[in-house]
């Protein structure tokens, strides 16, 4: 089902299709970045597009925050933490930051960023380009002091810089979790992209339990608290694979999994395929973590969903959130606003 306003989707077929997809992505991030610093703007796109529910009953509250729906921003649309009160104005309920590494480092060549219209897909090998911990961390003390920026819901998401060793990444990861921690309301431990040479390896437990472990360490030490932290995990690990990230997640204690990240399972080349092929491997691994983890840790589910009945199956099958990105660049900036409130409402009008 698509859910593009008619006019987007024009606009996307004739022109935005001629654009490379980076650059298309990096104009709509300055306009989004724009809008929210600018209050009156900020305020309009709420008002408009990201308008809440009217009697909804999606209000959800985790990690002692409360969020006005269940839908967030993905990792990996505003690595950089740019965007995050434009995004929250277009209507999503929370804004997962990143995949921010604890050097800068400017991923891979170019291209690294395909769009198949037809699948309704992207395909990026980005390589966690982004400005390093150390530069996100003081955007986010800038942006926490403000009253906007005080009350938007803030996940970071977290990688292992491409010229660590692995042998050295349980500390590559600890340093960004101990720069980033004091401004995140979760941290999410990214060891599931497909792009950083031999990062997928880092999933297996024997290399996940010291890498977790610091993590948690170093977060709760800068922030002073207990800390969400959560690991995300790819849709290729079998079910087998699966099972056993989760009982090092209850083993650990941590906060809970994000499920899932891109996939390697396509026929477009090199790089991690996102959209709408993603879903039903997404909702199942969703499903299986919930039945593994039990109810009381956190799972948040994305992958693929594209309008408010993906959205509601995936809440259905056991994620207390869910997360897009795909659809939002398919779909246009109307897009979170509307499925939002289509979720609220329970009804595919909005």
């Amino acid at each position: 089902m698509r859910t593009a306003h008619p006019l987007y989707d024009l606009l996307l077929r004739t022109v935005l299709v001629r654009l490379d997809p980076e650059d298309a992505h990096h104009r709509a991030a300055s306009a989004i970045e724009l809008a929210g610093r600018i209050a009156p703007a900020r305020h309009l796109l709420a008002a408009t597009l990201g308008r809440p529910p009217r009697g909804g009953r999606q209000e959800v509250t985790l990690f002692g925050r409360h969020l006005s729906g269940p839908l967030g921003a993905a990792a990996g649309f505003d690595k950089d933490a740019r965007m995050v009160l434009g995004l929250v104005a277009l209507g999503f309920s929370h804004v997962e930051i990143g995949t921010v590494t604890a050097h800068p480092q400017p991923g891979n060549e170019r291209p690294r960023l395909f769009r198949h219209l037809p699948e309704r897909a992207l395909v990026n090998r980005m390589g966690f380009n982004n400005v390093g911990s150390a530069a996100v961390a003081a955007r986010l003390a800038r942006l926490r002091r403000t009253r906007a920026g005080a009350a938007a819901v803030i996940g970071v998401n977290i990688g292992k810089t491409k010229v660590t060793p692995a042998e050295h990444a349980a500390q590559d990861y600890a340093l960004s979790a101990r720069a980033l921690a004091p401004y995140a309301d979760y941290l999410v431990v990214n060891v599931s992209s497909p792009n950083t040479p031999g990062l997928r390896d880092l999933q297996a437990v024997a290399s996940l339990r010291p890498i977790l472990a610091e993590v948690q360490s170093a977060a709760d030490g800068a922030a002073r608290r207990r800390l969400p932290v959560l690991v995300k995990i790819a849709p290729d690990l079998s079910d087998e694979d699966v099972r056993d990230v989760v009982a090092l997640v209850r083993e650990l204690d941590l906060a809970g999994v994000v499920a899932t990240n891109t996939t390697i399972a396509h026929d477009h080349g090199a790089g991690g395929l996102s959209g709408a092929p993603l879903h039903d491997r997404a909702r199942a691994v969703v499903a299986l973590v919930r039945a593994e983890l039990g109810p009381d840790r956190v799972v948040i589910g994305v992958g693929g969903i594209g309008d408010e009945r993906q959205a509601r199956a995936m809440l259905e099958a056991g994620a207390d959130l869910v997360q897009a990105y795909s659809a939002f660049v398919f779909n246009g900036p109307a897009w979170p606003g509307r499925v939002t409130r289509r979720i609220s409402r329970g009804t595919g009008r909005a």
